[in-house]
């Protein structure tokens, strides 16, 4: 009998034949310690945490298949934990089960710096992979912010602060190693730049949040290091100046390593923070890659069309450590912000919409935000239409989390009004699959879940995430 049921959290104990099988297979690498479950059904969202019934740690793709096959048995849910990051409740067990922890398996396995790609273990994170390659000239882009890893990364189909440039996980993961919910392994793709060979399996599994299978093995584009790196920095008098002046950049063709919106809210919250000191007004924040002279021309470029939109204090940025200070003030916006309000708790959304549409969908949810007289702020990769809002709320306070979801809610239907989307690097987890419903309808959701039903007909991978059963 399967141990879940369709629209309630049923929780039965793991059976006790299961257990001895999982102490032959994994020893000391099985846990039930009630600390060890606990920080296994939690991420970074905000939902209280939702713990396994045991932890498994994997060091290989046959730890994996191991796994799955003696959890396709039993038909016990089967969650993959890579570092915990994700923002939409990816990783909780909503019907315990199994989380597998994969963050052992972070072996390098091939760099081949003259095709420029790399295949490495599912936990091996983009920290590690860009200190492993850096002496070869070579790097990863694809930054989310956090330090997470590879495998998570291709489940939710990241992107972050440099796709403006370099695309998302989507365009830059050319193979998978998978291990099937009936225990198979299947590879998914080579290391060919393109292919016309079938069925495109790789990017079926980018994007599909431990649903459908287990990420093992990745294989990524790499990149030249440009040859010089600045950024720039300046504020503007209102949401729209800063956003027509993004978009007048990008439609002249300025290719903008990356770009950061930073409403007046999340820049006071880093100043506070970080300890900087500059101005509380909307702040664009931009990076730019190539030749010395090329970074150059882009920066004046940049500097002459954010003057027509009334920026003051432009400001270069080219040492390593005013770059570096500058983006670690950005990276540490979530935590800068939760200090405006101490004991809360932070509920982080985002949407992607047509960057013709940006201004418009950043300035309607800052109204909503103050009408419902919330702690917030708005921080966005807005060089392709993706925006961050994170709301403060009381977590012992049904109000105030029902106003801060009422905003999501209302942002989220915007953005797919606008024809966006309700979710541009989050991913969908626990918290958007309705959205996801209003924004395909329900003929795509059922092809979704006829795809989901083939590849996992038991319901064991990562139950409850993405679409219902």
């Amino acid at each position: 009998m399967n141990r879940m049921t369709e629209g309630a959290n049923v929780r039965l104990p793991l059976p006790p034949a299961m257990l001895v099988r999982l102490g032959e297979l994994f020893g000391e690498r099985l846990s039930t310690i009630s600390a060890m479950r606990e920080h296994h059904g939690r991420d970074a969202s905000s939902y209280d945490p939702m713990p396994p019934d045991a932890v498994v740690f994997a060091e290989s793709t046959e730890d994996v298949v191991a796994l799955v096959r003696l959890c396709n048995e039993y038909q016990v849910p089967l969650i993959p934990f890579g570092s915990g990051t994700s923002l939409e409740g990816h990783v909780l067990a909503l019907h315990g089960g199994i989380s597998v922890d994969l963050s052992r398996m972070n072996r390098m396995l091939a760099i081949h710096a003259e095709d420029l790609t790399a295949t490495v273990q599912t936990g091996v994170t983009r920290k590690q992979l860009n200190h492993e390659i850096k002496d070869s000239g070579l790097f990863f882009p694809i930054d989310p912010g956090a330090d997470a890893s590879i495998g998570g990364m291709a489940a939710t189909r990241a992107s972050g602060t440099n796709a403006v440039r370099y695309g998302s996980m989507r365009e830059n993961t050319l193979a998978l190693t998978v291990a099937t919910a009936d225990g198979r392994i299947i590879k998914t793709g080579t290391r060919a730049r393109k292919s016309s060979a079938g069925y495109d399996l790789t990017r079926i599994f980018v994007g599909s949040e431990g649903t459908l299978g287990i990420i093992t093995e990745v294989t990524v584009k790499l990149y030249a290091q440009p040859e010089a790196i600045s950024a720039a920095v300046c504020s503007f008098q209102t949401i729209g100046d800063a956003v027509n002046a993004l978009i007048q950049t990008i439609q002249l063709g300025v290719p903008v390593a990356g770009v950061e919106l930073l409403d007046e809210n999340g820049v006071r919250a880093i100043n506070a923070h970080s300890k900087l000191t500059l101005p509380e007004q909307p702040l664009l924040l931009f990076e730019f890659h190539g030749s010395e002279h090329g970074v150059k021309e882009q920066a004046q470029t940049v500097q002459e069309v954010v003057a027509e939109h009334r920026a003051t204090g432009f400001e270069w940025a080219t040492r390593p450590e005013d770059r570096s200070r500058l983006w670690a003030a950005r990276h540490d916006a979530y935590f800068a912000l939760l200090q405006l309000r101490p004991g809360s708790r932070a509920i982080s959304t985002d949407c992607c919409v047509p960057i013709s549409r940006l201004a418009e969908c950043i300035l309607d949810t800052k109204a909503d935000c103050e009408a419902n007289g919330l702690v917030y702020s708005i921080i966005g990769h807005v060089g392709d239409g993706n925006f961050h809002t994170q709301m403060l709320v009381d977590p012992n306070s049904e109000a105030d989390i029902a106003r801060a979801e009422g905003v999501n809610a209302r942002m989220v239907s915007r953005a797919i009004a606008m024809d966006g989307t309700c979710t541009g690097e989050h991913g969908v987890g626990l918290h958007k699959i309705d959205f996801l419903i209003e924004e395909h309808g329900d003929e795509a959701i059922a092809t979704m879940r006829a795809l989901k039903h083939a590849f996992d007909p038991k319901n064991i991978m990562n139950p409850g995430k993405i679409i219902r059963w």
